[in-house]
């Protein structure tokens, strides 16, 4: 049985009646559930609570939305500019998220949510769309299957399921170690896609203390189960800073596995990251100091920052710095006088204190590898 298979006959199930085996205890806040139907709430299998990162007005994307919990959360939390779309390619998870969506816009004071039908590793593909296609269109024979696939290329150019920097907060609820591992890294570049530069990523899963065995992986019933396809912990970071994400952190981790197979530590943790904003360096002014308590840290583009130095940087790089993920790290000091300012002139890639910029020195602060600040 293939992966996808097997994991959709096990969630159709959970559609139809709870699997208590498919949830670990997680403390969602008790204001957002108060006004959800009772089976949204039973019939929801996840790992943690990524609606806590949601911001009034955000535009949301659920990855495996199942009944819609994780949804009608935050639909409240995003207001009435905001909006939340869940993404599921389970039909049964589907029609019992919509079920209940008129009810919910009602107790909203209006519709701001959307659910739709797609593989979460590949969000440019309506599998609405292809449905209809396929019952006017049916396969019979290889030419079709041919042919199918030039329909698949250019529905995903021409009407993509989720458009490319659309999003602002993407969130998902133990629904990655679902997707078959030759997937992965292409479901996370498919995050990276459709997230706004700026944008933010905050996913609940399951992470395993060790790389998860051969045999385990072949077993359905743990895969289904959010075990066997559970990513290495480090190899789950690393998948984000591969694909561009930046400021990449465990945010939440549970001390206690949830499970433990064969020796192996299951656990279910939270993932933050963000989209690197699509903006010129530009030399304005701008400097910060780190606050410690480190000797020195590097950021993800070979930048060193050394406690107490106060460090000279581009616009782009100060707004990143003192304007939200690292706000509680740096202080930040502005330019007196907002003026054009120049392109950063570092050839070497390298930040400089600003007694360095002063004196015309550009001494390279950062590893090797450092890129433009």
């Amino acid at each position: 049985m293939a992966v996808e298979t097997g994991v959709l006959k096990r969630y159709s199930e959970g559609a139809e009646t709870i699997q208590a085996d498919l949830c670990c205890p997680v403390d969602y806040d008790c204001s957002l559930l108060a006004m959800l139907p009772q089976e949204i709430i039973e019939k929801d299998y996840g790992c943690g609570d990524p609606s806590r990162y949601v911001k009034a007005g955000d535009i949301v994307l659920d990855l495996g939305s199942g009944s819609g919990k994780i949804c009608y959360m935050a639909a409240q939390l995003v207001g009435a500019h905001g909006k939340v779309i869940g993404v599921d390619m389970n039909d049964d998870m589907l029609n019992l998220a919509r079920k209940y969506q008129s009810e919910m816009a009602d107790k909203l004071g209006s519709n701001r949510l959307e659910f739709v039908k797609g593989q979460i590793q590949d969000l440019a593909l309506d599998l609405a769309a292809m449905d209809q296609h396929l019952t006017q269109h049916p396969v019979h024979k290889a030419e079709d299957i041919l042919a199918l696939r030039d329909w698949q290329d250019q529905q995903r150019k021409q009407a993509p399921l989720i458009k490319n920097n659309s999003v602002d907060l993407v969130v998902s609820n133990c629904v990655l170690n679902l997707v078959h591992d030759s997937d992965k890294a292409q479901l996370v570049q498919e995050i990276f896609r459709v997230v706004k530069p700026g944008g933010r990523v905050a996913i609940s899963d399951i992470v395993s203390d060790e790389p998860v065995p051969k045999h385990l992986k072949q077993n359905q019933h743990l895969w289904s189960g959010c075990i066997s396809g559970a990513l290495q912990e480090l190899e789950m970071l690393e998948m984000f800073v591969k694909a561009g994400f930046i400021a990449v952190c465990y945010d939440k981790w549970e001390n206690q596995p949830w499970q433990v197979v064969e020796g192996l530590e299951f656990r279910s943790v939270t993932i933050t990251a963000v989209k690197p904003q699509d903006e010129a360096c530009i030399d304005k002014g701008h400097a910060v100091i780190y606050r410690g308590p480190y000797s020195e840290v590097y950021d993800d583009d070979g930048h060193a920052y050394f406690r107490g130095e106060r460090m000279a940087v581009c616009e782009r790089t100060y707004k990143l710095l003192t304007g939200g993920t690292y706000s509680d790290n740096f202080i930040g000091i502005a330019p007196a006088v907002d003026v054009p300012g120049t392109p950063w002139d570092c050839p070497s890639g390298s930040l400089r204190s600003v007694a360095e910029s002063k004196s015309g020195l550009h001494e390279n602060k950062c590893s090797p590898s450092g890129g433009c600040c």
